[in-house]
């Protein structure tokens, strides 16, 4: 497995902490609206690193969080004049129901912020007695100058950055990067702490979290490329601060997601939310691990029906020949081994340990589908049919494809071979009928 680290800026090979187990934390949502497609990249793309460790025999313990207390959720309850508690629960279902549609596993552990405030408060003051981080009035703010590393994640240097949209101008900092770890408040859920009540920052949340859950150094941490800077910076800084390490050995961030050349934007309009899609979810998928994870993704309606369409015959490959094995009771049958089946499945794999590679590792896909549907078509290849299958099955495990389908029932065998004797007898009308009925069922193209 070879993965590229954004720490390091470089391809490395992946050394797990412990043998045979990979750690990793992915940021997840801040819970005050459903999440648009571009939200949705990193939930198939992490998703998909998951399987691919557990494929190759690593037992995976994968934690993604919600952050469910923010000035965006105070905001967005106020707008709909509802409690805020409520409004995060909602969004939090919401986000698992769309998680769920996409394909993506949701049996993880999803810690909430407002769970883990000890943890926190202990994290920050733990900063403060070490002279990493200040109060005043309340707040409590990280000294990026007593952090020599900053900017070693992003590539930036303290000095030179500039104070924009993601750097609040605040006159309390020491220095304009100087980020909040708790900020005092009078509205909106509050907690108590040394400092007064108030909430935590967002930066200070997941390194928290990860202290407490993992206790040490992990192996991967994950986002989208718009967290390299500044929270992913921020939670290095406070993990160097407090145990002299870059809290996860490799870095990784997915590209952003684009509409017509244009980054999703919500001030410009530019929003389509995973639940209103109205193709199938997989078709979305799939267009998504067409591109390298790293390159930024376009999006048109035109890309999208391009690959629902190559999802269509994907599926309708698949489904034939999974009842036509089952007609023939061979599906829990054991596979012969066919060379030309082994390559695809090899260089499918090394597309996947090769950076997690999935645009060529859907080549293969294709080229096994290819041959799938061939050998349908031939008399008697029901061994190599069975191999072919098989491999399919273990990549669609691998990329989170899924087709749901039944065994059939004995009305359907019976059904099957009265459509044979039909047409044997040449009884083409009641042949035509069944092909029908068969065709509703999936069983026949």
């Amino acid at each position: 497995m070879r993965i590229f680290n954004t720490l390091t800026h470089s391809v490395e090979p992946f050394k797990p902490i412990h043998p045979g187990t990979v750690n990793m934390y992915v940021c997840g949502p801040t819970v005050y609206n459903f999440i648009h497609i571009g939200n949705a990249r990193p939930v198939i793309f992490f998703d998909v690193v998951r399987r691919t460790f557990e494929y190759l025999g690593y037992t995976v313990n994968f934690v993604s969080n919600f952050t469910d207390v923010d000035d965006k959720i105070i905001t967005r309850a106020k707008e709909l004049e509802i409690d805020e508690i409520a409004l995060t629960q909602t969004f939090i279902k919401a986000f698992l129901d769309d998680v769920e549609r996409l394909g993506s596993t949701t049996k993880y552990l999803a810690p909430k912020a407002t769970e883990y405030m000890q943890p926190i408060t202990n994290y920050i003051a733990q900063l403060i007695d070490q002279g990493f981080a200040y109060e005043v009035d309340g707040d409590v703010y990280f000294d990026v100058k007593k952090s020599p590393e900053y900017g070693i994640l992003s590539n930036r240097q303290i000095d030179e950055q500039e104070l924009g949209s993601r750097i609040a101008v605040n006159d309390k900092k020491r220095h304009p990067l100087d980020f909040t770890l708790w900020k005092k408040t009078t509205e909106g859920v509050k907690f108590s702490s040394p400092w007064g009540e108030g909430r935590p920052g967002w930066h200070t949340e997941c390194a928290a979290m990860i202290d407490d859950i993992f206790g040490e150094k992990i192996d991967i941490h994950g986002g989208g490329a718009d967290l390299v800077f500044p929270h992913h910076e921020n939670e290095i800084a406070q993990a160097n601060a407090l145990h002299h390490h870059h809290l996860a050995n490799i870095w990784m961030h997915n590209g952003h997601l684009q509409i017509d050349d244009s980054k999703m934007s919500k001030s410009e309009g530019t929003v389509i939310y995973v639940k209103d899609l109205t193709v199938d979810p997989m078709g979305f998928r799939l267009l998504t691990l067409g591109t390298y994870y790293r390159a930024p993704l376009m999006f048109n309606d035109e890309t999208l029906n391009t690959y629902t369409n190559e999802w269509e015959r994907i599926k309708r490959t698949y489904s034939q020949a999974f009842y036509a094995l089952d007609l023939i009771e061979m599906l829990d049958s054991e596979a012969k081994n066919y060379p030309d089946i082994e390559i695809l499945h090899d260089r499918f794999i090394d597309a996947m340990t090769d950076d997690f590679n999935t645009a060529n590792a859907l080549t293969h896909l294709y080229a096994l589908v290819k041959l799938l549907n061939q050998k349908m078509r031939e008399e008697d290849a029901f061994d190599i049919m069975l191999a072919a299958f098989n491999n399919l099955k273990i990549m669609f495990n691998i990329l989170g494809l899924r087709i749901s389908l039944k065994r059939l029932s004995k009305a359907d065998r019976h059904m099957y071979h009265a459509w044979k004797d039909a047409r044997k007898n040449r009884d083409f009308d009641r042949a035509d009928q069944l092909r029908e009925k068969l065709s509703e069922r999936g069983i026949l193209s």
